[in-house]
């Protein structure tokens, strides 16, 4: 059976709406990705770090109730687990401020059991944190030499564009790696002062990997592939849907959850990476960012950072 391997971080989300907080749940990008994934009857795995706390113990016990393998998170006693701070506008869009209580990062773990066509997601600063790129860069090298296909998420925060000179050669070693690129406008406004996919594509992307998707919010998400094929899909806002309106609550987890069913998708139609490397179809295509845009729209409809117990179970592998 394929499994999905994470690597990434655990945070235990706040959030806010009108500077007062309204829940509190386990996130961290990676993270909310395999927890869709578990509860949708994807075999994952997560390679992590956490405190020896309360919010640790909470974030390693609900990777188990959700089916994810928590053997890769290392515990540090001496640490306390980050928090997150996400606030929500008008729009519940969220704007975050992070803490992190780390004075001695490292990252200690065992590698898990990789299979070709496994697949392996990674990204946001976790994915090029100099302290810990040497383990992270190990593992990468490692899963590619096994033969998953390796799905980066950029996920690169405002919060670090004073370090992108800094973290330049980590970006381009991950562009390099990754099998499927995806980040955001925001993502790429931040790296690279551009937010058109064609330009982001061909002066960014194009000479590492030739799978490029770009979301911009509500607005259309924009494939680019190999030979020259590229392609928009609409996205559907679920307040805008006739049949089952729903409000937009929170889109915290929405690129989180568009990996998951980018992934859930590859899976379902069994895509192995000799196809992947071959170039896929505009059929292919459309099946697995249709998962995508399904799992994305779904986790936007609660203040939860993964698809819901329902949806999961009718889409249940």
């Amino acid at each position: 059976m394929r499994k999905v391997i994470g690597i990434g971080e655990t945070v235990l989300d706040i959030i806010f709406r009108d500077d007062a907080p309204i829940a509190a749940v386990p996130g961290g990008s990676t993270f909310n990705c395999l927890i869709s994934l578990g509860r949708c009857g994807v075999k994952a795995s997560f390679i992590s770090e956490t405190g020896n706390d309360r919010v640790g113990k909470r974030i390693i016990r609900f990777l188990e109730e959700n089916g994810v393998d928590s053997s890769s998170v290392s515990v540090y006693p001496e640490s306390k687990s980050p928090l997150s701070l996400a606030f929500l506008n008008e729009r519940n869009d969220a704007e975050y401020i992070f803490y992190k209580d780390h004075p001695k990062d490292r990252l200690d773990f065992n590698y898990p059991e990789v299979n070709e066509n496994d697949i392996v997601v990674f990204g946001s600063y976790y994915a090029v944190n100099p302290v810990i790129r040497p383990q992270v860069s190990g593992f990468l090298e490692y899963a590619k030499s096994r033969g998953a296909i390796l799905y980066y998420d950029v996920n690169f925060r405002a919060s670090h564009k004073d370090e992108v000179m800094k973290l330049t050669p980590n970006i381009l070693e991950n562009l390099e790696l990754a099998d499927i690129l995806r980040g955001s406008t925001e993502d790429f406004d931040v790296m690279f002062h551009k937010t058109d996919a064609d330009a982001i594509y061909r002066s960014q992307i194009s000479f590492y990997t030739k799978k490029f998707i770009c979301t911009n919010g509500s607005q259309p998400v924009e494939l680019r592939a190999d030979g020259g094929f590229k392609k928009q899909y609409a996205v559907v806002n679920p307040s805008s849907d006739t049949h089952h309106p729903s409000p937009i609550v929170s889109t915290i987890g929405a690129g989180d959850n568009f990996n998951a069913g980018f992934i859930y998708g590859l899976i379902k139609n069994d895509i192995t990476r000799e196809q992947m490397e071959a170039g896929l179809t505009e059929h292919q295509w459309d099946s697995v960012i249709g998962y995508a845009m399904k799992f994305s729209e779904n986790v936007c409809k609660s203040l939860n950072n993964y698809v819901d117990e329902a949806f999961a179970k009718d889409i249940k592998m």
